[in-house]
């Protein structure tokens, strides 16, 4: 393949470009926000187990007071029932004895039960508080997600922006080549990332080995609108006075 010298030259224009392109693209892939949005989604789905675990604890803990508290009542409706028919003093003694007794043991369990339910209420607090701390955290957590949104969001505005402007510089230069020296050049970049690159010093800048002197001998012999290549790594290799030749 043939192509001026000048417009060979000007493929080099073209892989600034691209580079550049493919800079923007590894930059949009490895943004640091990605990889702290990751951790930020792990984080939030490991407190968002323990707000669950926490949210039940709570949980039974009401219902266990709850239950503590209707017995209460109970016993205080069956101690108040007593206490009438006693100040109504009637029926037989051995009876009204007999309501004395269940009312020493009604005050009894009724003391047990609110005992048992200040100890219900007092673990209640903790678990809420554990609770509390929980969702806190996932607020917390919620913020620093947000904002690191925000900041991926805005970085990758600005990288789609620069793409477009590189986009746009790239396509009337694309145009102005040769159809089949671009076509090569794209197939080349497209396999291995680099299409085309300096000869500088007898040195390839795709593959930055140094031609041998068989190599450097057989360009030596083509003709300047001739498109090498180097051996090494297939890069087409732009040369110029600084190329050792």
């Amino acid at each position: 393949m043939k192509a001026d010298p000048k417009v060979q030259r000007r493929l080099l224009d073209l892989q600034a470009i691209d580079t550049a392109l493919a800079q923007l693209a590894h930059r949009r892939r490895s943004l640091p926000e990605r990889a702290e949005l990751e951790a930020l989604a792990r984080e939030l789905s490991a407190l968002e187990d323990e707000r669950v675990r926490a949210q039940v604890a709570v949980d039974d803990l009401d219902r266990d007071i709850a239950r503590l508290e209707k017995d209460v009542d109970q016993v205080r409706a069956r101690k108040s029932k007593d206490e009438a028919r006693l100040a109504a003093g009637s029926g037989p003694a051995r009876e009204l004895e007999a309501l004395q007794h269940e009312l020493v043991s009604l005050n009894r369990r009724q003391s047990d039960l609110e005992d048992a339910e200040l100890e219900l209420m007092e673990q209640r607090e903790t678990a809420q508080g554990v609770l509390d701390g929980i969702e806190r955290r996932m607020a917390e957590a919620r913020e620093r997600r947000a904002a690191a949104e925000q900041r991926r969001d805005d970085s990758l505005a600005e990288i789609a922006k620069e793409e477009e402007f590189k986009r746009t510089a790239r396509q009337p230069l694309a145009n102005d080549l040769p159809a089949d020296l671009v076509k090569l050049y794209d197939k080349i970049r497209e396999d291995t990332g680099l299409g085309a690159a300096l000869l500088t010093a007898g040195r390839c800048g795709g593959c930055r080995l140094e031609l041998s002197g068989a190599d450097l001998a057989r360009i030596r012999k083509t003709e300047a609108d001739d498109v090498v290549r180097c051996e090494e790594c297939r890069r087409i290799m732009v040369r110029t006075n600084e190329s050792g030749l």
